[in-house]
């Protein structure tokens, strides 16, 4: 007896297949969908409020210690050849092109991202989107559209405070506790920084990264079984499932964006 039946193979691939075609089709539907943001603006404020300020606080804070400890390491690794001059420079290019926008990735899959996948799941569970969908009300046009939206204006933003809260850090570590030159540190980080090269990419990391993460999210919780275990497992998966997605990512922009 064969240890593997091609029938059931076969219906494992084509159950993925067809799980494949449902996420394309609803991030079409999302994306085409983008005019009905701007007709209710309101929704997508309120979103932008609800992810966005909330997930605020864990930013800074992360923003603020992944500056200091930057700025600790480069400072060890810079004395060993006498450019610790090039300690602003160093942080300043570690967070703009790296660990800000995945970081802040990572950060938001955990707070917002979940937050969005238990909300989705459990309308899903409380059986609301099919009270929608039987007063003829489109629940991916008023109820995913701004949450997705939302999420992608929010990440570029959290993402640059987390970048400038990590600059501030490695400035207090680097000048304040250290003692290097005020001047050299930022000089230095001016005359390294290019706007485009690296803020721009940054940005763009940023937005691809909030697209991700958030579609995740509604995907998993809008898929999720009606059961208490569902939403519970269907959070877990958006965690996992946006954070591979966000490393795989970043390793895809960075070849492409350093390769031009």
């Amino acid at each position: 007896m064969s240890w593997w039946n091609p029938a059931d193979v076969g219906f494992a691939t084509r159950r993925k297949l067809a799980d494949i075609g449902v996420s394309a089709r609803l991030f079409a539907r999302l994306i085409t969908l983008f005019p009905a943001v701007l007709q209710r603006p309101g929704l997508v404020r309120d979103q932008v409020h609800f992810l966005g300020n909330y997930s605020l606080s864990i930013i800074a804070v992360s923003g603020l210690f992944v500056g200091f400890v930057m700025a600790l390491q480069g400072y060890y690794t810079l004395e060993d050849f006498g450019s610790t001059a090039a300690l602003g420079q160093l942080v300043a290019l570690s967070l703009l092109r790296e660990l800000g926008p995945v970081i802040t990735a990572l950060l938001f899959a955990g707070r917002a991202g979940t937050s969005l996948t238990a909300e989705i799941g459990l309308m899903r569970a409380g059986e609301q989107l099919s009270a929608m969908e039987m007063m003829a009300v489109d629940p991916v046009r008023y109820i995913l559209v701004p949450r997705f939206w939302a999420g992608v204006f929010t990440m570029p933003v959290l993402s640059l405070v987390f970048n400038a809260v990590g600059v501030i850090g490695g400035w207090l570590v680097a000048v304040v506790m250290i003692g290097l030159d005020e001047g050299s540190f930022w000089s230095q980080m001016q005359s390294g920084v290019d706007v485009f090269s690296d803020i721009g990419n940054s940005i763009i990391k940023s937005v691809v990264f909030g697209f991700t993460v958030t579609f995740v999210a509604l995907l998993q919780g809008y898929a999720a079984k009606p059961t208490p275990e569902g939403v519970s497992r269907a959070t877990t998966r958006t965690v996992v499932m946006a954070s591979l997605a966000v490393l795989g990512l970043d390793f895809l922009l960075t070849a492409v964006m350093f390769s031009i």
